[in-house]
């Protein structure tokens, strides 16, 4: 089968020019000895005129061989590469980025009668090319090269700033080829290994962490780590204890730093989501010193996701995204395993693929989040989940963009204002979790009496959208133990002092906390329901705090609080458990959370039950 590969390519990646994805034959491919490190690959490729048997496979492509996809024969487009001299003045290329467009079978053999190239740019017949490619088991690794050599024809063109793959343009070594602080050469991130002894890097630090603390049987200490990324790829890098003193206030995030004289040692997958088989330690020696010209160095890399691919992902993938925020719930406060409360927010993000998917954020992302306007949101760095459905989860690694200054954002913006706001959508998180864990679960509520919800040995868990009637509001507030993790309601001594049985203290003071009997109906029947404080408090739009003082001075307004939460509607999840008290048993329907109605997904939702409906008749 015939195919047209990029003529003159081979000799222009020699001589180190810029080749706008190149088209070439891949000739040999032999695996070099790097001793404990990840497997690396020399390959032989062809543009069927000259043949180039210094080209190095990254490492983040191995699973091209390992799926018997890269083969003798096979067909490859080049997306991105980068080059590095060896000492005797050789040059390497590195292969960051691939896509296999033939394969060796629909190929069938050798195109053309390419001819190796030599070190003065020249042909030499008489050197066989497939012999050319073998590596001797003792050769060293090619990526411990000192450093890349200039792009002769990159100075005409400016990379885009941003997330995306298969950047061209301008090397970021090529505005500063030596660091600051050391003769040696700049080189790409992505050519990192620990065999290497003398680099610096240029890049750029896309996420930084807060200082943390570790003890353990060793001993105990502090740590922060941040992620550093250029053209070529993306590392992360930790400081311990004297080094966190030092580096610290140094390293901003969004800023280009040369950095040098760092540990490398294989990635610990458990803590890092970077696609890099490696990460680096900051030592005595490090070197971490701020590089004024940015240019060249991209804000982020990123591979985004199309949403409605979700669906074919597997479970707990780490993935990056870009949607439009459609719609934000507000944040609200969970209590975890521990006892230690934390913040979460819901968004929905659509993109042109036309589908929906709910996206978690916790803590101060979902605190500080703004959902008005309906802004472009990207991700780096989400988990994938299966709980109803598709949904995703922002991690304390994540790094959350909003209107990032990126080309994806801009077409999704466009689209979005043209078209995608009106256009059908389907959720891929028709279900989601309560915060039980359970899954959301739609029903009446003359459902949950007639199917005898709760009567099991386990909750049951559901969903209703239902209007508040009528709330308790004479005991709904009560004076709790002031301390973080306890709830326990306190004795007045009567002596300004408030005693707490379970902690066996007294405090001279308290805290107020909600529980709120409530009245709830819907078309078909009604259900006395119970709301602890974060969900009695998105009820009546007011924290337990404020509803305690306006209690003690000002009944009336205290009044309307609750005649203002009358007859709201909402989506309430709720638990619900046949429980015996006195010898009497009773079912109690504990309210799980409370999100306003999407009415354009709830009337989607009622056309698709009433079609389900239609159809049996």
């Amino acid at each position: 089968m015939s195919v047209k590969l990029t003529e003159g390519a081979v000799e222009a990646l020699f001589n180190g020019s810029l080749v706008n994805n190149p088209v070439l034959q891949l000739l040999n491919i032999r695996q070099m000895n790097t001793g404990s490190g990840p497997p690396r690959f020399r390959l032989m490729m062809s543009d069927g005129l000259h043949s180039m048997t210094s080209m190095i496979l990254a490492t983040q492509l191995n699973n091209l061989t390992d799926d018997n996809l890269l083969t003798p024969n096979c067909v490859c487009m080049l997306k991105k590469t980068t080059s590095n001299n060896l000492a005797d003045g050789r040059r390497v290329v590195i292969v960051i980025d691939m896509d296999i467009i033939k394969s060796a079978e629909e190929i069938g053999g050798r195109i053309g009668n390419p001819t190796p190239i030599n070190a003065d740019s020249k042909t030499s017949s008489s050197q066989d090319p497939v012999s050319s490619t073998a590596v001797s088991s003792s050769s060293p690794p090619p990526a411990a090269v000192p450093g890349p050599s200039h792009n002769k024809s990159s100075s005409t063109l400016t990379p885009p700033k941003g997330c995306g793959r298969g950047f061209t343009g301008k090397s970021p070594m090529k505005a500063s080829n030596t660091s600051p602080v050391s003769t040696t050469k700049v080189i790409p991130v992505a050519s990192l290994n620990p065999y290497q002894s003398k680099w610096t890097v240029r890049a750029r630090v896309t996420n930084k962490s807060s200082i943390r603390t570790w003890s353990n049987s060793r001993g105990e200490g502090k740590l922060f780590s941040f992620e550093i990324v250029d053209e070529s790829g993306e590392i992360k890098i930790t400081a311990f204890n004297k080094e966190v003193d030092k580096f610290f206030s140094l390293v901003e995030q969004g800023k280009v730093y040369y950095i040098s004289k760092a540990s490398l040692k294989v990635a610990n997958k458990q803590y890092t989501t970077l696609k890099n088989d490696y990460e680096m330690t900051l030592n005595a020696q490090s070197s971490v010193v701020p590089c004024d010209d940015s240019q060249g160095v991209p804000e982020m890399l990123c591979d985004f996701v199309p949403i409605a691919e979700l669906e074919n992902r597997d479970k707990d993938a780490i993935i990056d995204v870009i949607g439009v925020c459609k719609s934000a719930e507000d944040v609200s406060r969970i209590t975890t395993k521990t006892s230690r409360e934390v913040s979460k927010r819901a968004l929905n993000l659509i993109d042109t693929t036309g589908k929906v998917v709910t996206v978690t954020l916790w803590g101060e992302e979902a605190e500080k989040f703004d959902g008005s306007g309906q802004p472009v949101v990207a991700i780096k760095g989400a988990r994938l989940s299966d709980f109803g459905g598709r949904s995703l989860s922002a991690l304390f690694s994540s790094t959350i963009m909003v209107n990032p200054d990126i080309p994806e954002a801009f077409q999704l913006r466009a689209w979005y204002d043209r078209e995608g706001h009106s256009q059908d959508s389907q959720s891929l998180t028709e279900t989601r979790s309560v915060g039980s864990g359970a899954k959301m679960n739609w029903k009446t509520l003359s459902d949950v009496k007639n199917e005898h919800m709760g009567h099991g040995e386990k909750a049951d868990y559901f969903s209703c959208v239902a209007s508040l009637l009528y709330t308790r509001k004479e005991n709904c507030l009560y004076q709790a133990c002031p301390s973080a993790d306890c709830n326990k309601k306190v004795i007045d001594q009567q002596n300004g002092l408030y005693r707490c049985e379970k902690c066996s203290r007294e405090f001279p003071n308290f805290k107020y906390r909600l529980l709120l009997s409530a009245n709830l109906a819907d078309f078909g029947d009604n259900q006395w329901v119970t709301c602890f404080q974060e969900t009695a408090e998105v009820l009546l739009g007011h924290s337990a705090e404020t509803l305690g003082q306006l209690r003690d001075t000002d009944e009336a307004a205290f009044d309307e609080v609750f005649q203002k939460a009358n007859f709201t509607t909402h989506i309430f999840k709720n638990k619900v458990k046949l429980e015996t008290y006195n010898d009497e048993s009773r079912v109690k329907v504990t309210v799980m959370e409370v999100l306003p109605i999407d009415h354009r997904e709830y009337s989607r939702r009622l056309i698709s039950n009433i079609r389900k409906l239609a159809s049996r008749t």
